[in-house]
């Protein structure tokens, strides 16, 4: 994914123009490169929140998802479609292991689960394994029976 950010004027910390919109072209890392801007966002001198850039409504903190995917469970796992999912480990019946593209800051993320019956009316259980900065392992079982699920939903929030 490409991020694209357009202003009409960057301004340095004692407010002089260094970037006019007009007449200047910046280049911020090489392909493939990982970039860090430290900062403050503005609006005419007013600071900007990112949760204020997002869709999210209300006072309360928006937190985005680290990593997730939908994937396919059955036989050999086939993931549909993913953020930050390099792959996915078929551990053993009704177990697996989402492994992160970039790993987690730290272990202290939320997982969230979900995935099709197996058979209709019978209750789901996921457990989630001791967490790691790498992959998140969990198991699914419906009645206490370990099954296979064809769609699979991952969400790791942190």
């Amino acid at each position: 994914m490409t991020a694209i950010l357009k202003v009409d004027t960057i301004q340095d910390t004692s407010g002089n123009n260094i970037i006019n919109e007009s007449s200047d072209t910046i280049t911020i890392g090489a392909a493939g490169d990982t970039t860090n801007i430290i900062g403050t966002l503005q609006n005419n001198g007013s600071a900007i929140s990112i949760a204020s850039l997002s869709t999210a409504s209300g006072s309360a903190p928006s937190y985005s998802a680290r990593a997730w995917v939908n994937f396919n469970g059955t036989g050999t796992p086939a993931i549909r479609a993913s953020g930050n999912v390099s792959s996915i480990t078929d551990v053993s019946t009704g177990r697996y292991k989402v492994n992160f593209a970039t790993n987690m800051p730290d272990v202290d993320y939320a997982v969230t689960v979900a995935s099709q019956q197996a058979n209709n009316n019978d209750s789901q259980v996921h457990n989630i394994e001791a967490p790691n900065v790498a992959y998140v392992e969990f198991q699914r079982r419906e009645n206490g029976t370990v099954y296979d699920s064809s769609y699979i939903f991952v969400t790791v929030t942190r």
